[in-house]
């Protein structure tokens, strides 16, 4: 007699439980700044990012773990930070005592000293005229400009 013995192999392949998926994705995401959590193999990925290209990337990157079926991207861009405020131009006294000088042609009852960047007047001047005269004064980039000593009528 003979016997013919059949075996049947059955071959499963377990899919990677959702814990093994998070560690590869975090393992394959180089970009700093990026959480990832996976539930049923959607890996969902959030923090933020510098670019649209390093969101771009995470996704990838996640996409191409083996056991991730879709990937949520939470990613936000970063707002890039202000531009450093550009330096106060001071003008150096001489320049600055001659610009005074050439303002104060007009307005004959006002003095003026300039000292280190300061601009200080004296004398009588309409209170009308101050805020023209101060506007052209701060034009020539003084540090300030004192009118403390300056008799408003």
């Amino acid at each position: 007699m003979l016997f013919f013995s059949t075996s049947l192999v059955i071959s499963c392949k377990s899919k990677p439980k959702d814990a093994g998926i998070t560690t590869a994705v975090q393992q394959k995401i180089t970009t700093a700044g990026v959480t990832v959590s996976v539930k049923d193999g959607v890996a969902t990925l959030s923090g933020e990012v510098k670019s649209d290209a390093e969101k771009a990337d995470a996704e990838t990157q996640a996409k191409a773990v083996e056991g991730v079926t879709s990937v949520v991207n939470n990613l936000t861009i970063a707002v890039p930070p202000p531009p450093p405020p550009a330096p106060v131009e001071i003008s150096a006294d001489d320049a600055l005592t001659k610009g005074v000088n050439e303002l104060l042609k007009d307005y004959s009852t006002v003095k003026a000293d300039v000292k280190d960047g300061v601009v200080s007047l004296s004398g009588e001047l309409k209170k009308a005229s101050l805020p023209k005269l101060t506007a052209a004064l701060y034009a020539l980039k003084p540090k300030k400009v004192d009118n403390s000593k300056l008799t408003l009528k």
